[in-house]
């Protein structure tokens, strides 16, 4: 991978990390229009760990509420909201990772077609505008309930099929069930950070197994635009919702869905 593919992808990936609008999706267009090959596992890592870098930044007075939490819940043994919140992550977290090593293997097999990946991107694309637009939007995270919580985590599991969008669907969920666009938001990416976590230690366990050489200048590329591409995708996406609602990403998954379509089309035939 030369300099300018590693640059290339790794915006695509820093853009669409936290955006409802499929990763998975947007990575298809580099194979498909250019030719490109896979990216290989090491700079799946290198983008992974930047993306997870910008929301740890973004999020940090969340999370250093949440550590606090936790430490004054031992030491008082008494369950306090940031506490609360804390364990909310973990249990939202369990249903993608059950069902991720569940269906793991046949997701690999049945569900990676470009033709899923265009279904998807536009069947959620449309539920995440439903959502916007039915929401009552009366809720913050300060009053999320354990009911809710494993609803999104059930929603997050959603994501494993390529196309859906991990912070789509569980933003859908949340703004379906009664909570602001901005808590929907903020949720979603306090969900990401255990996903990635978890995502990335896999396949860094894997590219320890193997015997593959690490060229780091690209890697160190790939690491520093994906973390600045995703921070300010944060920032800009926070306002936009603020002013505009989900509606722009909504028109634009179903733009996407159609491109997507229309470069299948051949093939299909």
């Amino acid at each position: 991978m030369d300099w300018l593919q590693a640059i290339i992808i790794a915006l695509i990936q820093g853009v669409t990390e936290f955006l409802p609008i499929s990763s998975s999706a947007h990575l298809l267009f580099p194979s498909l229009l250019l030719g490109w090959p896979d990216q290989g596992l090491t700079f799946d890592v290198a983008v992974h760990l930047g993306s997870l870098l910008a929301v740890v930044i973004y999020l940090r007075s969340d999370l250093n509420a949440m550590v606090l939490g936790l430490w004054q819940w031992h030491q008082e043994k008494r369950l306090n909201q940031q506490a609360t919140l804390a364990l909310m992550l973990i249990v939202a977290t369990l249903p993608a990772v059950f069902f991720g090593l569940v269906l793991k293997g046949w997701i690999q097999v049945n569900a990676r077609e470009i033709w899923v990946v265009a279904v998807t991107t536009l069947v959620f694309g449309l539920l995440l505008g439903w959502a916007d637009w039915r929401s009552r939007r009366q809720y913050q995270m300060a009053t999320m309930s354990w009911r809710h919580t494993l609803c999104i985590g059930l929603a997050q599991a959603l994501a494993l099929l390529p196309g859906t969008s991990r912070s789509g669907i569980t933003m859908t969920a949340a703004l379906m069930l009664g909570y602001t666009r901005e808590a929907a938001a903020r949720f979603s990416f306090l969900m990401s950070i255990p996903v990635i976590i978890a995502a990335s230690s896999l396949m860094a366990l894997e590219l320890a197994t193997t015997k593959v050489a690490i060229v780091w200048a690209p890697m160190l590329i790939a690491f520093v635009v994906s973390f600045a591409s995703a921070w300010l995708c944060i920032v800009l996406f926070m306002q936009v919702i603020s002013r505009m609602g989900m509606w722009p990403f909504v028109v634009y998954r179903i733009v996407l869905g159609a491109g997507l379509c229309w470069l299948i089309l051949p093939i299909l035939n």
